[in-house]
């Protein structure tokens, strides 16, 4: 009957039934294509000239870099003449290690200057596996490593790689600035859980498994955890692994930036290393603060080859293959020993006399809650006993923020607000600065606070 139809049709000069289809299609396609352009149309904004200046919706859901914005700030005082001592920066003031610089500049001299493997090189590679199976016990093959402009990118190509729009990325706080924006940019929902001072800014396990649903595909994990300095005990990592182990679709991104950063008794596990955890795991590492080379901008991402191709196929449509020069120096860097042997070490011991100065500085302030850290270079401090009080000359402090904004106009020292990390009670400082910097912010922000209380 549909065939007969179909040649009575036909024969009368109508269109077929797979014209009629297409017709429908086309049309289907050019209404969605209407309605997509009038949305866009009322979100439009115009300048004075009248260009189109109204920016994506993905854009507008990310929210500005607070760290950037006191760099800003802090920038505008230092060129007017005001002495400001910088302590928000997670960067160390120590050099490169001269083999390291070296290797860099040979490679300059001997011509590697030209592209790379987008991978990057094999030779670097091969040296991530051995650094992986050496010191963090796993076990992965150069095809299951992607080098990165740095460990920010591998993560924010992680998360696009293996997040839909709709999923959930669970990110403990406080978290690291990006965490949450990153899971925006992939059009997911990043679902923050609360770690406290008193339990040392640890998750808590129960907390984790009563927020885990179906759309939870994305665990991250960071230990030395910046910006708090919490290392997860393995006891800890065993028992939200067995957690992680009931949920198929849930991945983990182990975030292992400051790992040799650490201070004993404190040790580092890595969360590829648990049993089953290895298929489950993306670990993202970098150089940039275990061998003081922020500017090298080199990091990269080991973890099952279905999701860490897939990192590099993001890769190659952005920034292709990371800096050659830099790789060569990074080899250099991963055949200095053992966790950086002692040029690491010598770092590391600097480190630790600068956070034991710190704690003892702040530790017997009336109103004052300190952690004492046991990896990266910061401390996180509560001073939100401040709050609610007026300032001379400046207002009410009302926040992190506005205390930061306090701190850095009358102690001229600038910090970061423990808002931007997700914890609203604390502010962040960089204990990556000489003993004798840290000794001047400290009796600066002492003395702001000691007006403040006054």
């Amino acid at each position: 009957m549909a065939n007969a139809l179909h040649i009575a049709a036909m024969s009368c000069g109508f269109p077929s039934l797979s014209t009629l289809r297409t017709m429908h299609k086309d049309k289907h396609v050019e209404l969605k294509r209407m309605a997509v352009a009038i949305k866009a149309k009322s979100n439009s904004d115009f300048d004075d000239s009248g260009v189109d200046i109204s920016l994506s919706h993905r854009v507008d859901a990310v929210k500005p870099s607070k760290t950037l914005a006191i760099c800003d700030h802090a920038t505008a005082l230092s060129q007017s003449g005001v002495p400001v001592i910088r302590l928000f920066f997670g960067e160390s003031d120590f050099d490169t290690p001269a083999v390291i610089a070296e290797a860099g500049m040979n490679a300059i001299r001997d011509g590697y200057t030209r592209y790379t493997p987008n991978a990057g090189t094999l030779e670097l590679r091969q040296a991530i596996c051995h650094k992986l199976k050496e010191e963090n016990g796993i076990i992965h093959s150069p095809d299951q490593i992607v080098v990165s402009n740095g460990a920010k990118q591998s993560i924010v190509q992680a998360v696009l790689a293996v997040c839909s729009p709709g999923d959930e990325v669970i990110i403990p706080a406080p978290f690291y600035v990006s965490y949450p924006e990153m899971a925006r940019l992939a059009h997911a929902t990043p679902v923050i859980l609360p770690t406290h001072i008193l339990n040392d800014f640890l998750l808590d396990p129960k907390l984790l498994e009563d927020n885990l649903t179906e759309r939870s595909r994305l665990l991250i994990l960071c230990s030395p955890c910046n910006p708090t300095g919490s290392v997860y005990p393995k006891k800890l990592l065993e028992e939200i692994a067995q957690i992680v182990a009931k949920h198929p679709r849930l991945l983990v991104l182990s975030d292992e930036n400051y790992e040799h950063i650490i201070y004993a008794p404190a040790t580092h596990t890595s969360f590829a290393s648990l049993p089953g955890m290895r298929e489950r795991t993306l670990t993202v590492n970098g150089l940039s603060k275990t061998f003081a080379m922020t500017g090298w901008r080199l990091g990269y991402i080991a973890g099952p080859k279905h999701f860490v191709a897939a990192c590099g196929k993001i890769q190659s449509q952005f920034t292709s293959g990371a800096s050659s020069v830099s790789q060569k120096a990074a080899v250099a860097a991963l055949g200095l020993g053992y966790a950086g042997g002692e040029a690491v070490s010598t770092m590391v011991k600097a480190f630790r006399e600068r956070r034991d100065f710190l704690i003892e500085s702040f530790r017997d302030m009336d109103g004052v809650r300190i952690y004492e850290p046991q990896g990266g270079f910061y401390v996180f401090i509560d001073l939100s006993s401040y709050y609610g009080r007026e300032a001379e000359g400046f207002g009410l402090i009302e926040n992190s923020d506005s205390l930061c904004r306090y701190l850095l106009e009358k102690g001229q020292v600038a910090l970061v607000p423990g808002s931007a990390f997700g914890d609203d009670s604390c502010i962040r400082i960089s204990f990556a600065e000489s003993l004798s910097t840290l000794n001047t912010a400290v009796d600066r922000i002492k003395n702001a606070l000691i007006s403040l209380s006054s």
